[in-house]
């Protein structure tokens, strides 16, 4: 059975900022660079807005746990992996039916505030 994405709700969390080592070059192996997310969430909250239960909707909370510790535990070179592992993350809550994740790495280049990887993943 397909879902109809544009019947979903959207819960986001939005500028998420922690530090994590991520970068190709050798100085950026060594110290820990900021990183900024966000993240929409696409899941049926039907059921949660009836009853006002938070067993009957994404938790947040326990995403966003998720979250930070796979991006400060991880070391990888590319945003674009680092951005497909907090995907994975996301969905891990299985009411998660599809999740938006924009990765930024301010600084990145001169002269640009950030470089942002944005993907969609879903199930």
């Amino acid at each position: 059975m397909s879902v109809d994405i544009d019947k979903l709700d959207k819960i986001h969390i939005r500028d998420l900022h922690l530090q994590c080592i991520i970068g190709t070059y050798e100085h950026e192996r060594h110290d820990r660079q900021d990183v900024v997310i966000n993240i929409t969430l696409y899941a049926n909250l039907t059921t949660a807005r009836r009853t006002d239960r938070i067993e009957d909707t994404v938790d947040y909370k326990a995403c966003k746990k998720r979250v930070r510790a796979t991006v400060e535990e991880s070391a990888c070179q590319l945003v674009e992996h680092l951005a497909e592992r907090v995907a994975e993350a996301c969905l891990v809550d299985t009411r998660v039916q599809r999740v938006v994740v924009t990765l930024d790495k301010p600084g990145a280049l001169r002269f640009a505030r950030s470089v942002a990887v944005e993907i969609t993943r879903g199930r």
